[in-house]
């Protein structure tokens, strides 16, 4: 009996990242764009990490883009000033946006609105650290970075492709395993799951720490595939903006939540949104009020509204 509830609870996720693996295996040989594949794959995969965050812990980081540039940043200097595979660095990046989400674990003392912003403030404090020109020795300051030594499309796509399936295999064990479970205990009642004998300062810890080497991986990633960028590309707000809405649209607290939401938005954004911004604009502004509105669960609560059971 426990090795079928086991089965039970993993299948989906098993399947889930089958899926995920095959659909972006095979999709540049039908879709000839690769570039725009790894974007989506990036947006899914930031939409996932914060889902760790936010889906199951309740913690809404505005700056959740900082860990992303954080990342970025660490595995490029780590290019540039070691003999390291870029793999390497890659995880060093990963390991990079760890120890400041470790720095600023305090912030986790906040909750709502003033979490929110303190996060935003912070993201914003890292921005204008690399970007200072009096630094432009260590960090590029404005002018950015080079690593077009490392350069490598194929091989930073099937990369972020890696890094998808872990953030996703992370939602799926947050879903169904203990810890899980502990965090949303702790993000229904702290005060009772802590008399339950949960520890609630830790267990919300590493909930942030595993949600930021997920956003550092990928702009680890996301680094290596522009082998040239500037402060703004990885620390622009509106990475974060795009990775809250299309978790927010999907679902979270589920797996295939953040995925659905941010192919359908990013598709529609693809398609729309840079020929002609302004009517996307409109059309976006228009699905987030009905969102707010009409599904604040997210389009798989249509589902979960009907007795149909969402992973």
């Amino acid at each position: 009996m426990p090795e079928a509830s086991v089965l039970r609870r993993t299948r989906p996720g098993a399947i889930a990242l089958a899926l995920l693996a095959a659909a972006f295996a095979l999709l540049p040989h039908a879709y000839h764009n690769q570039s725009l594949l790894f974007t989506l794959m990036t947006f899914i995969t930031l939409a996932q990490g914060l889902n760790l965050l936010y889906g199951f812990t309740g913690y809404l980081p505005f700056g959740y883009v900082g860990f992303f540039g954080c990342g970025a940043y660490a595995t490029s200097l780590l290019v540039l000033h070691t003999h390291w595979p870029v793999l390497a660095c890659v995880v060093g990046g990963g390991a990079a946006s760890v120890l400041m989400a470790l720095i600023l674990g305090p912030l986790l003392r906040l909750s709502g609105a003033y979490f929110s912003i303190s996060s935003l403030a912070a993201s914003q404090i890292l921005f204008f650290v690399v970007s200072n020109t009096n630094l432009a020795d260590i960090t590029g300051g404005p002018y950015g970075l080079k690593i077009e030594q490392v350069y490598a499309p194929n091989a930073s796509y099937y990369s972020m492709l890696a890094v998808l399936l872990v953030a996703t295999g992370l939602a799926a064990w947050f879903r169904g395993s203990t810890f899980g479970m502990g965090l949303r205990a702790v993000r229904q009642d702290p005060v009772s799951a802590a008399m339950a004998g949960i520890d609630v300062v830790r267990v919300r810890l590493y909930a942030w720490l595993i949600s930021a080497a997920v956003a550092g991986l990928a702009g680890g990633v996301y680094a290596w595939n522009l082998s040239v960028f500037y402060p703004d590309a990885v620390f622009a707000l509106q990475i974060s903006v795009f990775a809250i809405v299309f978790a927010l649209f999907g679902g979270v607290g589920t797996v295939i939540g953040p995925i659905v939401g941010a192919a359908l938005l990013y598709s529609l954004y693809s398609a729309i949104g840079i020929s002609t911004p302004q009517y996307f604009q409109l059309i976006y502004g228009g699905l987030i009020v009905l969102l707010v509105l009409f599904l604040p669960g997210g389009i798989l609560s249509l589902f979960t509204r009907r007795g149909i059971r969402v992973y």
